[in-house]
């Protein structure tokens, strides 16, 4: 497999998880101490709703990688496709920061190396 094929099916597979973290976060299981701040144990209503927004953002993101790996078909073209890694590449290395610096410990010990991996990996793919 090539090393952006690679790169891509795992930040797809980090997506996947996030997917199922806020799945259960909108569900009202009791981890919104590792998100949103992690100022609620449970998620209320608004805070359930940007889950799943986040949910269709992973998508996005998901759907992006696996373009830029030759995986799936690029919805514009290569140049945007390119750009399109260093903005989530960007958006990765600013939430290491805003995850690192959070008032809750659970969501600095869980989340802020997530998106390091994340970062990461699409930086590969940005580069590739």
């Amino acid at each position: 497999m090539p090393l952006d094929q690679l790169f891509a099916t795992l930040a797809c597979a980090v997506l996947a998880g996030l997917t199922i973290f806020q799945v259960a976060l909108i569900a009202g299981a009791p981890l919104g101490t590792a998100a949103w701040g992690g100022q609620h144990r449970v998620l209320p209503p608004k805070l359930r709703i940007g889950s799943a927004l986040s949910i269709a953002v992973y998508a996005l993101f998901a759907y992006a990688a696996l373009a830029k790996a030759g995986l799936v078909p690029l919805l514009v073209n290569e140049s945007f496709t390119a750009v399109t890694m260093w903005v989530m590449t960007a958006y990765f290395v600013l939430g290491v920061f805003m995850n690192g610096i959070s008032r809750s410990k659970a969501e600095r010990l869980i989340m802020t190396p997530t998106t390091l991996v994340l970062a990461a990996l699409y930086l590969v793919l940005a580069l590739h």
